[in-house]
């Protein structure tokens, strides 16, 4: 499989196959228990988000990062991004399955989710470096990986905030429509191979569950 995954990268090698493509913007932030409201900087409409809390003792909310609202202009900062590659993607995978290429489109989608993965990670460091905390030189892929950095990434419909309706927000909020992405009617994003996130860069972030889908209420990969 690896040799087969490496030809067909040098047979694409050069192409606009993969197209990537990214928005993002930062917000003006405060919350008020566990809502969030986000007012953009120049034009566009505010934005709020609720976020469910664990239901334990000192159980967290994502709203607690951000500072709280005092009656003043809000005095804190977040960001939400979405990125692509997935333009003409999915046209391309099934003309090779009907040309009997399966492992070639079955390929081009793993190599696609995968691309927007490591773009929406390359976006999230150049995001800590624009809020003055760039990593280290010396951190290494790995750590990276396991997000040993101030601040965190999180996309809706997982453990932190699991309630997909939100991208309805986050899309209006960043115009994502520009991009080529829709929502679907669940909420899902077409094309597939696309990352959002809303982004906080408070040094206490951490994964977690709020227990919504069943599971234990410990640290989650976003």
């Amino acid at each position: 499989i690896w040799k087969a995954v490496q030809d067909f990268k040098e047979e694409y090698k050069g192409t606009s196959l993969l197209q990537p493509r990214a928005v993002y913007r930062f917000f003006r932030a405060e919350s008020a228990g566990n809502r969030l409201r986000l007012v953009p900087e120049g034009e566009g409409e505010p934005g709020e988000f609720e976020f469910p809390r664990q239901k334990r003792d000192q159980g967290l909310c994502l709203s607690d990062y951000v500072r709280p609202a005092d009656g003043n202009p809000p005095r804190d900062t977040a960001a939400m991004f979405l990125v692509s590659v997935g333009r003409n993607v999915r046209e391309m995978a099934e003309n090779l399955k009907n040309r009997g290429d399966y492992l070639k489109s079955h390929i081009l989608q793993a190599l696609a989710l995968e691309s927007a993965e490591a773009y929406a990670e390359m976006l999230h460091s150049q995001l800590r470096k624009t809020w003055g905390f760039p990593d280290a030189p010396a951190m290494t892929m790995m750590e990276r990986f396991q997000a040993k950095y101030q601040g965190k990434r999180y996309s809706f419909g997982y453990p932190a905030c699991p309630r997909l309706d939100d991208q309805a927000t986050l899309f209006r909020m960043l115009q994502a429509q520009d991009l080529g992405v829709q929502l679907t009617e669940g909420f899902m994003m077409d094309p597939e191979a696309s990352v959002s996130a809303i982004v906080f860069h408070h040094p206490d972030t951490t994964y977690f569950s709020v227990g919504l889908r069943g599971g234990p209420e410990d640290d989650n990969r976003q």
